[in-house]
């Protein structure tokens, strides 16, 4: 799939406030001003969008050129993040419940960009990954808040970090508590092997902007398996905001535009509960943040031995 420059008509705004990537009813894909139905906040629940020319991280007009979504996209492509930064139990609860000494700084691990995925899609549990003798699939479920870098940082302060964040959205990052604990343990638990299969970081489905959201520790963030509520808690409780994350995270390490910062997940999730009940095969995970929208995948067990993953789409589904 090609993506091409849109007919533009009289630009009528250089602001934006959801940035939005779909394919429209003419199978071109375009970034765009999310449309909101009434009455609600969530991107994904539009239809529609205003056709955006130019470059998010720099010069872009938001035109009266508006297309219909018929699939809605990541709101980047894969292949303009370099880097996907991730925090370990930052929400105090969350430590305990996973039995967790409380930490003193930010617990950073990675995801590669092959983990990026729509926001309503499959994820995918390959052979490896699934129950098979006498290894238990435990899939887990994590609600996080996604921050997209905008600026290049480096060694900035706490009161700048916020001028270097361009927006943010909702995430899920897919945890399979076999590979991060069993296979792992501690002190030393395999946080890559658990967490970064491919298509395992759905996000968006929107970059709200800092003019809807100017203070990001105030959100309330929940998910939902099969439309049961599993987590329910507020920004507020996180550890290290949004300003601390970006700051200590520029230390000697440069952050580049549209590098993602996923910020720690609150209490209720699995792992640690004395009966924990993984997820399977068929369940639906939904995540969200208040204002900025909601993500909803499906756990899709797969044998594949080909990637579904594209550098501009992501994850573009499960392969049997």
């Amino acid at each position: 799939m090609r993506v091409i420059p849109a007919v533009l008509a009289l630009a009528m705004s250089v602001s934006a406030e959801r940035f939005v990537r779909f394919i429209s009813d003419d199978g071109q894909i375009y970034t765009g001003d999310a449309i909101l139905s009434d009455g609600t906040t969530d991107a994904s629940k539009s239809t529609s969008a205003r056709v955006i020319q130019g470059d998010i991280f720099s010069n872009f007009t938001v035109t009266q050129e508006i297309k219909n979504i018929t699939t809605l996209l990541a709101p980047m492509a894969p292949e303009k993040t370099r880097t996907v930064r991730c925090v370990g139990f930052n929400y105090a609860a969350h430590a305990e419940e996973a039995n967790i000494t409380i930490p003193d700084f930010p617990i950073l691990f990675f995801k590669p960009w092959t983990a990026l995925a729509p926001p309503n899609g499959q994820v995918p549990v390959t052979e490896g990954y699934q129950t098979q003798g006498n290894f238990t699939s435990e899939m887990d479920y994590e609600s996080e808040l996604v921050v997209v870098i905008s600026k290049a940082a480096y060694n900035i302060t706490v009161d700048q970090a916020l001028d270097h964040v361009l927006g943010y959205a909702s995430g899920y990052d897919v945890s399979h508590r076999g590979w991060q604990i069993d296979r792992g343990g501690l002190p030393q638990p395999q946080f890559s092997m658990g967490k970064d299969a491919d298509g395992w970081a759905p996000w968006g489905p929107a970059i709200v902007t800092k003019d809807i959201i100017p203070n990001p520790q105030n959100l309330s963030i929940f998910a939902k398996v099969n439309g049961v509520t599993m987590q329910n808690d507020t920004t507020a409780n996180m550890l290290f905001g949004v300003a601390d994350l970006v700051s200590f995270f520029s230390m000697g390490i440069t952050l580049l535009p549209g590098d993602i910062i996923y910020t720690g997940t609150p209490s209720g999730v699995q792992l640690g509960k004395a009966d924990p009940v993984w997820l399977v095969d068929g369940d639906v995970v939904e995540v969200g943040l208040e204002g900025l929208g909601t993500c909803t995948s499906t756990i899709t067990n797969s044998n594949a031995t080909e990637s579904a993953f594209d550098p501009i789409l992501g994850f573009t589904g499960v392969k049997q």
